[in-house]
C-alpha cells in the first residue's frame, strides 16, 4: 500500500498520495496547488493517479486539482454539496472507492464547512479493519477545525460537536489521525501541533476540545479562541468552486523604469529578501513580507488583496518563482500576472539612481533607554487583540499588523514611531506599512517583543485600556 504526506509549510497544509502499488493506482487527497510532487511520486512509485479527493472546498489555499486532473486525466471527488463548476463525481456519507486493495470510505463531518468529509482507510491485503483517517479540516493534532467559515460560528461549532462525538471518536483508539492542516494554519486554533499524525485513542485523552462532552460547553469554547478569519477566503472558495485552474503561473520580468511608471497607478511593491537586508535599504513605499518565514502566503494575502498589481523583489530573481507560486496559492494570482518581479532587484533600483529607504532596528533591551531617552518616541502594539489585552507596555497604541490601512489613530506620522509584536516578525511587516503610509520615522524593535520586555522587568498593562507609559 502507497501512504505518503505532502506538506506546505507555508500554509501549514497536508495532502496525501494513497494508493496500491501493486495494482498501479493512485489518488492525491486535498491537492496544493503545485502539483509536481505528486508527479514526481506517481512515476518513482509506478502507479497512476486516477483519483482527486477533497475533503471539502478550501477556503485557506487554492487547490491543485485542476492542475493534476489536466496533467493526469484524474478524476475529481467531491461531496455533493459543493455542486461545483466542474466535471466531477460526486459522494455522500459512506460511499466506498477501491485503489486496488486499498478502500476509501466517506465519513460526512460538517462543521467547518457543511461539505467536510473524512476518509477512513483499509487495506485490505492486511485485514478488513481500517487502519488510518484522513480528518481533513476537522480534527487535528491537540485542536479542532474553526466554524466560522461558511456557516454562522454557533452553527458550525455545533455541527463539528456532533461530527466528533458521533463519527470519528466512534473510532476505535489505534486508528491513526493524519489531518488536512498542522500547527501555522487559521483554520483550526492556538492548540493545533506541528507534529504531522496522531490517533484517536491519544487525542481523545489528550486533545482538550474533545474532553468536553458537553455540546454548549464546546460552542462557547470553539468560538472563543476564534482568530481573525483567513484572508480573501471569500474569494479562495469561489476560486475552488470552478470552473478548474489549470494553468501555470508565469511572472513577468519587471524593468526599474516600468515599475517607476506603474506605482502611481498602484503597483504594490513586496520586498521579500530578509530583515537585514530590507533595513539597509528598500525601495520608498515597498511593503517587506520575508520569503524564508513560515506564513508568507498568508501575509500577502492579507496585505495585497486589495492590489491591482504585485511585484515582488527578491534578493535573487528566481526567489521570486517561489513567492509567486505561494502567490498563487493564496489566490492572487492575477495581480502578480499584472504585475512580476524587478529585474536585478534592489541592485538594479539603485544603479539607476533611484532613492532608496532604510527602516531603523532597536533590540527589545535598548527599547526602555530608547523612551526614556525620547519622550517623543511612540510605541505601537502589532500583535492581536487578545494578545495586547493578555499584557502590552503601558502607553502603547494597539493595531493588529493586517489592519494597518494608514497611520493609526492616536499616532503622530511626523515623530517617531517604534513597533513592537512578541518576536519581531509582524512588528516587521508592520513598520514597513507605516513607511508605505507616509510614518516620517519608523524603528522596528527587534530580538523579542513584549513578553521579553515583561522578563526583563518591564512593566505591562492588562486589557483593552492604554494608561500613561510606567516603566519599570
Amino acid at each position: 500500500m502507497i501512504f505518503r504526506q505532502i506538506i506546505n509549510s507555508d500554509l501549514g497544509c497536508a495532502s496525501y498520495l494513497i494508493g496500491d502499488d501493486k495494482s498501479g493506482v493512485a489518488a492525491v487527497v486535498d491537492p496544493r496547488l503545485e502539483i509536481d510532487e505528486y508527479l514526481e511520486l506517481a512515476a518513482y512509485l509506478g502507479v497512476r493517479i486516477e483519483h482527486i479527493f477533497e475533503t471539502h472546498n478550501h477556503a485557506d489555499h487554492i487547490s491543485g486539482h485542476g492542475r493534476l486532473a489536466a496533467a493526469t486525466g484524474a478524476t475529481i471527488h467531491i461531496h455533493k454539496l459543493v455542486a461545483p463548476e466542474f466535471a466531477h463525481q460526486p459522494f455522500e456519507h459512506g460511499d466506498e472507492f477501491a485503489l486496488g486493495s486499498l478502500r476509501v470510505k466517506a465519513l460526512h463531518t460538517p462543521g467547518h464547512r457543511p461539505e467536510h468529509t473524512c476518509f477512513l482507510l483499509t487495506d485490505t491485503r492486511r485485514g478488513e479493519d481500517p487502519w488510518a483517517v484522513l480528518t481533513g479540516d476537522s480534527l487535528f493534532v491537540g485542536d479542532v477545525a474553526r466554524p466560522d467559515l461558511a456557516v454562522e460560528r454557533t452553527e458550525g461549532a455545533r455541527d463539528i460537536f456532533r461530527s466528533l462525538q458521533d463519527q470519528l471518536l466512534g473510532l476505535p483508539d489505534y486508528i491513526e489521525v493524519w489531518p488536512g492542516h498542522l500547527g501555522g494554519s487559521m483554520c483550526g486554533g492556538p492548540g493545533m501541533d506541528l507534529k504531522g499524525s496522531s490517533t484517536i485513542g491519544f487525542e481523545r485523552h489528550h486533545n482538550h476540545m474533545l474532553a468536553i462532552t458537553d455540546e454548549q460547553q464546546f460552542v462557547s469554547e470553539s468560538i472563543a479562541s476564534l482568530g481573525a478569519q483567513p484572508p480573501n477566503f471569500k474569494a479562495i472558495v469561489a476560486l475552488n468552486h470552478g470552473p478548474l485552474l489549470a494553468e501555470p503561473l508565469s511572472l513577468n520580468l519587471i524593468s526599474t523604469a516600468e515599475l517607476t511608471r506603474r506605482l502611481p497607478d498602484g503597483a504594490l511593491v513586496v520586498d521579500i529578501r530578509d530583515e537585514e537586508a530590507f533595513a539597509a535599504g528598500h525601495i520608498p513605499g515597498s511593503v517587506w513580507i520575508p520569503l524564508r518565514k513560515s506564513g508568507f502566503g498568508t501575509k500577502l494575502a492579507w496585505l495585497a488583496s486589495a492590489a491591482p498589481q504585485i511585484v515582488f523583489v527578491g534578493a535573487q530573481d528566481q526567489d521570486a518563482e517561489l513567492a509567486g507560486a505561494l502567490a498563487g496559492a493564496v489566490g492572487l494570482a492575477r495581480q502578480v500576472r499584472e504585475g512580476g518581479v524587478l529585474a536585478g532587484g534592489v541592485a538594479a533600483w539603485s544603479a539607476a539612481e533611484h532613492p532608496l529607504e532604510a527602516l531603523e532596528r532597536v533590540p527589545t533591551e535598548a527599547l526602555n533607554a530608547l523612551l526614556e531617552a525620547d519622550g517623543s518616541v511612540q510605541l505601537l502594539d502589532a500583535r492581536e487583540l487578545s494578545e495586547y489585552e493578555s499584557g502590552h507596555i503601558p502607553g502603547s497604541i494597539h493595531q493588529t499588523w493586517h489592519d494597518i490601512t494608514g497611520v493609526p489613530d492616536g499616532l503622530d506620522a511626523s515623530k517617531p514611531i517604534a513597533v513592537i509584536c512578541a518576536a519581531g516578525l509582524r512588528a516587521g511587516v508592520a513598520a514597513s506599512l507605516l513607511q508605505h503610509h507616509g510614518a516620517a520615522h519608523v524603528i522596528h524593535v527587534v530580538d523579542g517583543g513584549v513578553p521579553k520586555w515583561a522578563s526583563l522587568g518591564g512593566s505591562l498593562s492588562f486589557g483593552a485600556d492604554t494608561p500613561e507609559r510606567a516603566l519599570a
